[in-house]
């Protein structure tokens, strides 16, 4: 008889090998930029570039690494290519994200606006702040 796993997994688990990669393909500025650019819809590579003010070879690169990690897929146009997100629950996971860090920042925000907070306050019409010199 064997040991159960725990419920964790064990820590050379191949399935959190396989979560690691997706977020290390997302933690890229541009690559989150072209998915954001891709919402809509399909787009060419050039539409890409314009959307996202990438280079051309900046935005080759990283259209062929979210097409590799299965998270966009491609399609021939005649002399072009172009691009859609093959994975819709990239989007989901963006959305959740965003909604996560929009909650911790309002909440930041009420704190910095506490009673209690540091405050900026403008100074008095003809005061001047003290300054060290």
């Amino acid at each position: 008889m064997t040991d159960p796993v725990p419920a964790g997994g064990s820590a050379d688990d191949p399935a959190l090998e396989l979560i690691a990669a997706r977020f290390r393909v997302l933690g890229e500025v541009s690559r989150l930029k072209l998915i954001r650019a891709l919402e809509p819809g399909e787009r060419s590579v050039n539409e890409l570039v314009v959307a996202c003010g990438l280079t051309q070879a900046n935005t080759s690169r990283h259209l062929q690494t979210l097409t590799d990690a299965g998270i966009l897929g491609r399609r021939r146009d005649g002399t072009s290519v172009r691009y859609r997100i093959a994975d819709p629950e990239i989007l989901e996971l963006c959305h959740l994200v965003c909604g996560g860090l929009r909650t911790g920042l309002e909440g930041r925000v009420q704190v910095l606006r506490s009673p209690g907070a540091f405050a900026r306050r403008r100074p008095a019409a003809g005061r001047r702040l003290a300054t060290a010199h």
